[in-house]
This record gives structure tokens, sequence and C-alpha cells, in this order.
């Protein structure tokens, strides 16, 4: 019988010419509606998670895990457990005997299938924890499908699991309600994605996975060539050339979910492979992007998470203003205690640490965290040695524990080398009211910043002044284009050289390249980098203008960028993008702390893969193949 009904009927003409294609509309929709609706026989009739009052009456076959067991009163209840959620399955003996029997057998996990009536559950026992807590399942039959072996961790309680367990297990840990969730709720981000950048004109584009090993500010995974002996494709770090090219193509709006690789150090939100929102527009400027941004993050909260809240509109920061009152181009915004800088005070105490930073360009500022005035001995021994693993040589704390700033209302071994004056000053900087506690660092710029921005996390954690609920978006602008690196003795891009310096600051590229501006943003969320884009290089000459301050010679330009560069020469549009970190968005949404909880099958810290036991040696014969030998000219073992 053949899998799809004649839902197609072809007249030919003479000439075998087709003059007429007529589709059999209502045989076909009738048989993908009984395709997609599961009328097709099943194992199960009905899945878990769906039975509702209106069922109650009907004999429905369920097909599922065993997800709790419990013996009551000579009767057996299972929690059984699908896709689409839990429903309870009362085992009477006196309703079958038999069916009772295998209950008896069951445990965590074993794959059964249920035949048996719905019924209301009793008064006084339902669940209200559960959808399906109002009624319940009589067994009449059930089947053993696959007993189960007992899990190396509990599946149907939601306790911490070690990272080898979970990840060596992970068919076992994507059962969890919690990640089950959150690959659903990934699946509905990327869907209104898609749905979003339709509705605005785009089309949605796939790049290739192999292309041209080129610099994006991380080590290139590299794909050796059989077929190209002693040469190389990378995994991409991001599409960024080709989404130009497409630029210049003529696909004004482009946008894809992008496969991203970089090999680099892990951390809870870094994987070696993962998942961005590319876009890409011609003829536009910085507001047309921005303001597509905060549409879509907006949007998209409200459809997929309407419980959180989206603080509106979204806060502009320049790349200064966020260094200066937090001490990082990432800040979370939730919450206060901004930095505050004392230089100018600290520069006319008796204290030689804060006046010697000064003096060779440092900096003193600080953080006033509210009501920690009471804090003991130890537990300030505790922060100064957080601010020394940040990298500051040491922390000053100053107890306001009065109505006032005079000597004898604080507390601090900083205090003594302080006037009066000096004292109220630094209190009327930070605004102080009695129990607050500052805590202050005197350190070359970065390092202040570094380690007060990582106080600053660190006490509002403790403090509990984070809303879980609430979304602080920001717009970091007003980017350097250029940074020094004093180790390599050369420029390099702040974000990636195709991005364009401002119009205004053309001039200073040959004159004062560090007081270039980019045409670069960032979005931020909660403390969390989610994205990066910029209005791009368009003129060929520009842009090898860019490459040569970065220290390429022509030859190198032609070598790596030789394609883009040529393309600019056919009439290239202005144009900008954006990529999003899909698994960190996601991250965030689902109020986890790593995107490791948001994918399926991520890598562990040393990104190895340890379920498939990844990356493992391969046989001789596969690097004869591909002409490569180790350095190690000892037989592989396999």
């Amino acid at each position: 019988m053949a899998l799809y009904p004649s839902a197609y009927t072809l007249s030919w003409s003479e000439g075998n010419n087709i003059s007429s294609l007529h589709l059999n509309r209502e045989l076909f929709i009738s048989y993908n509606h009984r395709i997609n609706s599961a009328e097709i026989p099943l194992l199960k009739s009905h899945s878990c998670g769906e039975l509702r009052e209106k069922h109650v009456g009907q004999t429905v076959t369920l097909a599922g895990w065993v997800h709790r067991r419990r013996d009551h009163g000579g009767m057996a209840f299972i929690d059984l457990r699908d896709s689409a959620g839990i429903v309870q399955v009362v085992f009477n003996p006196r309703t079958s005997e038999k069916a009772y029997c295998i209950a008896d057998s069951l445990r965590n996990e074993y794959v059964i299938q249920v035949t048996g009536e719905v019924v209301p559950r009793p008064a006084g026992t339902q669940n209200p924890k559960l959808a399906t807590g109002a009624l319940e399942v009589t067994a009449n039959e059930a089947t053993i499908l696959n007993p189960a072996k007992t899990p190396p961790f509990y599946i149907n309680d939601d306790v911490e699991v070690e990272e080898s367990l979970c990840l060596k297990h992970r068919y076992l840990y994507l059962r969890r309600a919690r990640t089950k969730d959150n690959l659903v709720l990934r699946h509905r981000v990327v869907k209104f994605f898609r749905d979003f950048f339709d509705a605005k004109g785009f089309i949605e584009i796939e790049t290739p996975i192999l292309i041209k090993s080129t610099p994006e500010g991380a080590r290139d995974y590299l794909v050796p060539s059989r077929l190209n002996p002693g040469k190389f494709y990378a995994l991409p770090q991001s599409p960024q050339q080709l989404k130009q090219i497409l630029m210049v193509a003529g696909f004004e709006k482009y946008f894809q979910m992008a496969r991203c690789f970089r090999d680099e150090d892990l951390r809870a939100d870094r994987q070696p492979e993962f998942t961005q929102l590319d876009l890409e527009m011609s003829f536009v400027d910085e507001e047309d992007i921005l303001g597509l941004m905060e549409e879509l993050f907006t949007s998209l909260v409200e459809t997929v998470k309407p419980e959180m809240q989206v603080l509106k509109p979204f806060p502009r920061l320049s790349y200064n203003e966020a260094l200066e009152h937090y001490g990082t181009d990432k800040p979370d915004l939730r919450f206060g205690m901004e930095l505050k800088d004392i230089s100018d005070i600290a520069a006319h105490t008796d204290f030689d640490v804060f006046r010697g930073v000064v003096e060779t360009g440092g900096k003193v500022k600080g953080i006033c965290v509210p009501q920690c005035a009471h804090y003991t001995r130890h537990q300030l021994d505790e922060l100064v040695n957080l601010a020394k693993g940040f990298g500051a040589e040491g922390l000053a704390t100053m107890a306001f524990t009065g109505g006032s700033s005079s000597l004898d209302k604080v507390k601090s071994a900083v205090a003594k080398y302080l006037t009066q004056g000096q004292l109220e000053g630094i209190g009327a900087r930070f605004e102080t009211k009695p129990g607050d506690l500052l805590l202050i660092v005197a350190d070359k710029e970065e390092v202040t910043n570094k380690a007060l921005s990582e106080l600053r996390q660190e006490m509002a954690g403790r403090l509990d002044t984070t809303d879980a609920n609430l979304l602080a978006f920001a717009f970091i602008v007003d980017f350097p284009l250029l940074e020094w690196n004093a180790a390599t003795n050369r420029w390099e891009s702040t974000h990636h050289p195709f991005t364009a310096p401002r119009q205004e600051d053309l001039v200073l590229l040959d004159t004062e390249p560090s007081r270039v501006t980019a045409r670069h943003y960032d979005v931020v969320c909660n403390g969390c980098e989610l994205g990066s884009g910029s209005i791009r290089n368009h003129e060929r000459k520009l842009q090898e203008k860019v490459f040569g301050l970065l220290g390429y010679s022509e030859e190198e330009m032609e070598n790596r960028f030789g394609t883009l560069l040529r393309a600019m020469e056919y009439g290239a549009p202005p144009h900008g993008g954006i990529a999003i970190g899909l698994d960190r968005l996601v991250m965030l949404l689902a109020g986890e702390q790593t995107i490791r909880e948001v994918i399926a099958f991520p890598k562990n810290q040393n990104a190895a893969d340890v379920m498939f036991d990844a990356p493992s040696q391969v046989p001789e014969e596969q690097l004869d193949e591909l002409n490569l030998r180790l350095k190690d000219e000892e037989a592989i073992k396999i």
C-alpha cells in the first residue's frame, strides 16, 4: 500500500505537456490532519498530559515512563509521564488482578502501556500542582514495554546532580521536567524569532559551516581536507564576511539561526559550539537596528515569558559611562551600588596608598553597600580576599555607623589618615546613610573597575537585591574602534575589523587612532552580554585603511579578506547588523546560571563530550587519508 493517498491527478495533452494539475484538496487535507492529530493507530490514544475533565468516562490507552510509584491500602498508584505531562494511574486488584500484578513489578523509569477509564479523583485527593490533578486513570490492562535499570540520579526530583553524571547520562538528565521545559522554551524563542523576522520582510539564508580561517577574536576549529592535502577548512566563529557578502548580493534583510564555533576557554556562559541569531540589513543606521532589537526583545518576552517584566525603554550608556559607573561594559541595571570616583579627594589625604595610586595615574573608587556596616572582622576579611582574587592589591572599608560622617561614627583603618572634611566629602560623594558600608579599591583604572564590578555583583547576590523576573536590557554604544595591545605592540579591533568608524573621526585614523569611536553597539541584560553588532565598512578604501592599522600587509589582506574586498568594489550598500547569543538569552529567560542547562548536549569545562567520549583518537588509516601525522609518532592505540 502506498504511503500517501492518490492526492494528485495529472492530465496530459498530446506531446506529454502538462495541461493541468489537479489536487484532490479534501482528501489531502483529511489525510494530513489524521497524521498530525495522531489518529493513525499508535501505542497510545492520548498523551498523559492532555487528559482533562472532558475525558472523564472515556477509555484511553497511555504509554510513557513510570515517574513515581506508591502503594496504599492494597492499591498501587503510578504517576505516568510522557512528553506532554504526568497523570496518575490507579491499579486496583478488584478492577484487574492481572494489571495489579504487573504494577507490583514496576519501578521508576520503566516504559509501560496502560489502558483504563478516566475518572475523577476522590474528593480531597486532587493535586492542584498537576494540570491533570483533578482526575486519574483506573487501569484495566498494563504492559511493560521495556524495563529500566536504576538511574544514577533522581529524575523525579529536581536535586543537584554532579556535572559529570548529568553529562555522561544526558539522555536521562533530559527527562527531567526542568531540563525539558528549558528546551521547550528554547524552541518557542526560535519560533518567535522566525515569525518575527518573516513578518518584517527578512529571509533566512544558511551560510556554510566549512569556511576559510579568518581572525574573529578566538581560535578557529580547523578541519583537514582529504581532497586538498595540506589545506584546511575552519568552522565559522560567525558568518561575518558571508552576511556582508549577502548584502552586496542584494538581499537587504537577512537572518539565520547560525551555528558558530570558537576554540576558547569555557565558562558558565560560553561553549565551544553555540547558536546565535544572526542578522544583517542594508541601508540602515544604528537607530534602525537598535529600535528593531528593542521591539524584538520586548515582544519576545511578552509572548513567551509574560510573567517576566522588561525595563522600558532600554537605557543607552556609552562605553565610558558603563565603565565609570559600573566598572564593566555589561552592567546589571536591576540594582544601584554604582561606582563613585573619589580620586580627587584621595589625592590630598595622608594615606600613602591612595595618594600614590592617584599620582601614578590610577583610580580610587568605591561602592556603597546599604546596611552592611555591621559586618564582622571575619566578613570584611572575606571581602578583602575576594577583591584580591579579582586582581586588586587590597580593599579599604568604611562602616558608617552613625548619622554623621564624623570620625567617631566611621569604623575604618583608613579613617585616621583622613581629615574631617575629607571624610565628609567621601560620605557626600556616596550619599551614605547610617548603617552603610563603603568598599574602596585603589589601583590601575582597569583593575579598580574590574574588582569593584565583581564586588558589586557579589554584594547584590548577598543582599538579594536582584529581581529574577525583571529583565533590564540596555544598549552600550560609543566603543573605541581600536585598542592597543602592549604585549604584541599593535592595534587590535575592539569588536572586529569590519566595524566602521564614525564619519567625524575618520581624520583621526592617521593621527590619533585611540580616539576613534566605532559605530558599534552591544545589547546587555542583567549583567550578561547578549549580543554585539555594528555598522560595517562598505567601501574598500576605508576597509583597507582599518586593516592597515591592524598591521595587515597587502598580501595578508588579499589572502584573508580578498573576496570581501573585491565584493565591495561592485556596489556594496551601506549596511549593518547584530548577532544575539541564543543560549545566553534562553538562560536568562529560564532563570538558569549556565548555558549548559539550556543546551541539549553541551560540553564540559574541558570542551569534552563525556557521553560519546569526544574528542577521541582515530585510527591511523584516517590520519593517512588526511595526510596528517601526529608529533608523537608512536602507533595510535584504538
